[in-house]
């Protein structure tokens, strides 16, 4: 080398006397770059993109390269362990600048200064190429790590969901309805926003279960119980891909179907129970009308109103009618033809039904429910050909409601022939009276009121009632077939609205001509002339010839 180097490089010969002088710490701010400048510069700026600051190092900076060391390791602390939403944004972009800030700075620095030792700036540029393997495995490694994260963190949801459901498994649909949706919620998002993870390819077995759970009414036959969770899942391919359903989306068709069906007809008839079938099977006809289960509705309500026309004759026809009226309101309400004409089939059964309820119900000595029962009747159906005896029973449960032996029997259905006698009524009372019979017939007839009569004391009636000469009293003439009969004496308002009805009986016998009397007392305990209830007065019915009479 001359002497006259500027900037004083050792030489590479020994051609003095003296000592080599050492090379400069920096390079000078003038003048060109030392020889082989652009390549140490290349390989401090690759060094330094490590991240390691090993650009630096070879420089001899080691602040600097203190301040990538620090740069490293503070965006380790933040990104390990990996968390599946990776790096924030923000750190991330901050490191890069510190690293490309690193590699500018230590090229400028490479460039400008002759850097002592034996080092090849090719092998470092070679080495930095080498090195940056490591930044660029790190950030592949890193986000399998991150992959791994999420992965587990969608595992981690889908378990949850499992949980939900399984917590909900063990309640009522209603109450479990929101534990339910929610475990749906992590299903669906898992099916659909992460559809490559394994979480996702779980998920269809998840839901398989999903819908089990939710059915499990339908599974153990508590059909009623299950048209609500059903109903549900039927609903789930509006508010889920039916991809992510798969097979499921249409499962629950069929179980609904059979379940409407199976509900429905185990309430027919049941109008008092708060359900009487029409809510299920009007659901099944409207949303399967082509089902299987649809089929069978017809059927099963005509078959169900056969067992009750026979049940009529039965032990309770009176319950028996009830259902059939439930059954004919039932199937005239459902939207299939050949279910409503079947109501006047079970129209028809009510009709027997009443009658033979009305019957029953005196049999049984429920004389008040036997005269409203056979009352209705009458009034209902005028044109059957039961209405004059449904009158007849009525009239005879009114009169054993006050008189028990009235109730013995029913009224003959037919009239009896024979001898009649006569039965004279007259009406001593200042109000009209309406006076029932039973017996081998049974009727009413209605004495008007006595115009001038007045009502006796205790003591008068007997000796007075019917006796005024020339007043016209009110009567009744009867023709009575002979036996024993009982009466209802009823007085109307007004005038008498204090007076009580009251009953007697009396046997008619062949060859004589019967007369009776009825009229109103008063009595005052303390002899009082107050006028007060009346005991009950009880006619008196004997043979003409007897000349008795009250």
């Amino acid at each position: 080398m001359e002497s006259g180097d500027r900037y004083g490089v050792a030489g590479y010969g020994s051609g003095g006397d003296g000592a080599v002088p050492p090379p400069p710490a920096h390079a000078p701010s003038v003048g060109p770059p030392p020889p082989g400048a652009p390549l140490r510069a290349a390989a401090a700026a690759l060094l330094n993109l490590t991240g390691l600051g090993l650009g630096y190092a070879l420089l001899g900076r080691w602040g600097r390269a203190a301040v990538c060391w620090a740069a490293t390791a503070m965006l380790l602390w933040v990104a390990l362990p990996a968390d599946p939403d990776g790096v924030p944004a923000g750190v991330l972009v901050g490191y890069l600048l510190v690293l490309v800030l690193a590699a500018v700075d230590g090229g400028r620095i490479a460039r400008r200064s002759a850097v002592g030792g034996a080092w090849r700036p090719g092998l470092a540029v070679g080495l930095g190429v080498v090195l940056l393997a490591v930044p660029a495995g790190g950030a592949v490694v890193y986000g399998s790590a991150r992959d791994e994260a999420r992965e587990q963190m969608l595992l981690e949801r889908l378990e949850a969901g499992d949980e939900r459901v399984a917590t909900a498994s063990g309640q009522p649909f209603e109450a479990a309805k929101s534990e339910y949706g929610k475990a749906l919620d992590v299903y669906r998002a898992l099916g659909e926003d992460h559809p490559g993870s394994r979480a996702a390819k779980l998920v269809p077995d998840r839901l398989k279960a999903y819908y089990d759970a939710v059915s499990t009414p339908y599974t153990k036959k508590r059909h009623c119980e299950a048209v609500a969770p059903l109903t549900y899942l039927r609903t789930l391919p509006d508010s889920v891909n039916r991809k992510v359903l798969g097979e499921l989306a249409a499962w629950p068709d069929t179980p609904l179907a059979e379940s409407l069906y199976a509900c429905g007809v185990s309430r027919l008839g049941g109008a008092g129970s708060g359900s009487d079938g029409g809510a299920e099977l009007g659901q099944l006809l409207r949303t399967f009308p082509d089902s299987a289960s649809a089929r069978r509705v017809a059927p099963a309500i005509n078959e169900r109103i056969k067992g009750q026309v026979t049940a009529l004759k039965g032990a309770e026809p009176c319950t028996a009618t009830e259902v059939l009226r439930g059954l004919g309101a039932t199937a005239s309400r459902l939207p299939d033809d050949s279910v409503k004409k079947l109501s006047a089939d079970a129209d028809e059964g009510v009709v027997d039904g009443v009658y033979a309820c009305g019957v029953d119900q005196f049999k049984d000595g429920k004389f008040g429910a036997a005269r409203t029962t056979l009352t209705d009747f009458a009034t209902t159906y005028k044109s059957d050909g039961r209405v004059r005896q449904a009158r007849d029973i009525a009239t005879a449960a009114e009169i054993a409601d006050d008189r028990p032996a009235a109730g013995k029997r029913l009224p003959p259905s037919k009239r009896p022939g024979g001898a009649r006698m006569e039965l004279v009524i007259s009406n001593d009372a200042p109000n009209t009276v309406e006076v029932l019979y039973t017996g081998p017939v049974t009727g009413t007839v209605t004495l008007r009121a006595c115009a001038g009569c007045e009502r006796y004391s205790a003591s008068e009636g007997p000796r007075r009632a019917c006796k005024a000469s020339g007043r016209n009293y009110p009567k009744a003439r009867l023709q009575l077939p002979a036996g024993e009969y009982h009466f209802l004496y009823k007085h109307g308002t007004g005038a008498a609205a204090r007076v009580d009805s009251y009953s007697s009986g009396t046997r008619v016998q062949p060859g004589y001509t019967y007369t009776s009397c009825t009229y109103v007392i008063e009595r005052s305990p303390f002899d009082l002339d107050l006028p007060l209830l009346p005991d009950p007065i009880q006619p008196v019915v004997s043979p003409w010839g007897a000349g008795s009479s009250r």
